[in-house]
């Protein structure tokens, strides 16, 4: 489901009519994550590592309004809720596209979310994910502890969806930190929203 933004009432139009004219109108930050609690708990518990801070993310996007917002010919629709639509990385070095469906019950997303899993790395090929766009465009570079990332685009394609990538998780002193990088579309929201996703997201991951 999804609703309309009024622009006329909205506090950024000007923001928006302002951004929606560049060529590249998406802006990122990189930031380091502080994993320890997160990784204690999937681990003590048998969960998928991947999975947990992946479905943390998405509850963390879910709570962020304008990680909601989708650009469709000239409007603003937000959609009541966002889902994954990440890469999974496969044995021989390749990747393919997945779609895993935001469940509030982590138990309940991983359980869904390991069988795309098993799927995508048992094929070939890219399988493009047919989710539409209410998702997150999610990717993981579990051997590299990155600084700074960015993405290959198309510009002909009028895409507005963030896009979230994680890193490798590095231990110091016992705290365990991974580099994680979210790009956005500056027409929908700004710094302080990314800000707030951050926040909410380390929140989510230092929660049992």
């Amino acid at each position: 489901m999804k609703q309309l933004l009024n622009l006329d009432t909205w506090a950024r139009k000007d923001h928006f009519q302002f951004f929606t004219q560049f060529e590249e109108p998406f802006f990122g930050v990189c930031v380091t994550v502080d994993c320890t609690r997160a990784y204690t708990i999937a681990k003590e518990k048998g969960y998928s590592f991947f999975l947990y801070y992946l479905h943390a993310s998405l509850a963390a996007a879910n709570a962020t309004e304008p990680f909601r917002y989708r650009i469709s010919n000239g409007e603003i629709w937000i959609y009541d809720a966002v889902h994954a639509s990440p890469t999974i990385n496969r044995p021989d070095g390749t990747f393919g596209f997945a779609y895993m469906d935001y469940h509030p019950d982590f138990q309940a997303f991983a359980a869904a979310a390991q069988e795309e899993t098993n799927r995508v790395q048992q094929s070939t090929g890219l399988i493009p994910a047919v989710s539409g766009e209410n998702v997150i465009h999610c990717s993981s570079l579990p051997w590299i502890d990155f600084t700074s990332i960015s993405h290959a685009r198309s510009f002909s394609f009028k895409d507005s969806c963030p896009k979230i990538s994680f890193g490798k998780m590095t231990s110091t002193n016992g705290i365990m930190t991974m580099p994680v990088s979210v790009h956005v579309h500056h027409a929908l929201m700004d710094g302080y929203h990314v800000g707030r996703f951050l926040e909410v997201f380390q929140e989510t991951m230092n929660r049992e």
